[in-house]
């Protein structure tokens, strides 16, 4: 390729379309569920189920110290539901970690947060 191809070709318009921040926080939430969902189902393969909950800890992590930066722009009812629902998965993750507990409800709440992210980005 010469250079007057590449040069054509590096300001034409890309063919993939450009992701809005609500649908990396949906991919991000559908990605880390499926692995949550697949290790479940898999009892003998407990690492994947560790690491799962771990990239799961890390998103609400994310999110929680999003929502309580004062600058953000959420609803503060929603802020604090978002920081509940963080502080909630922790706790739960530790039980499910003892086997104390089924990883069902996680799964249940991160599918809830997509729902709301797709219904209110329309289209992702």
């Amino acid at each position: 390729m010469n250079a007057f191809s590449m040069a054509k070709t590096a300001y034409s318009n890309s063919s993939t379309p450009t992701r809005t921040p609500r649908g990396t926080e949906y991919d991000a939430f559908a990605r880390i569920t499926h692995r949550m969902k697949s290790s479940a189902v898999d009892a003998s393969n407990f690492n994947a189920l560790v690491s799962a909950l771990h990239d799961n800890n890390k998103l609400w992590s994310i999110l929680a110290a999003d929502v309580s930066d004062k600058d953000n722009a959420l609803p503060d009812a929603l802020r604090g539901r978002i920081f509940y629902l963080y502080e909630f998965t922790a706790q739960h993750t530790h039980k499910v970690l003892r086997k104390e507990a089924s990883i069902d409800v996680l799964v249940d709440i991160n599918t809830a947060v997509m729902r709301g992210l797709r219904s209110q980005a329309g289209a992702l």
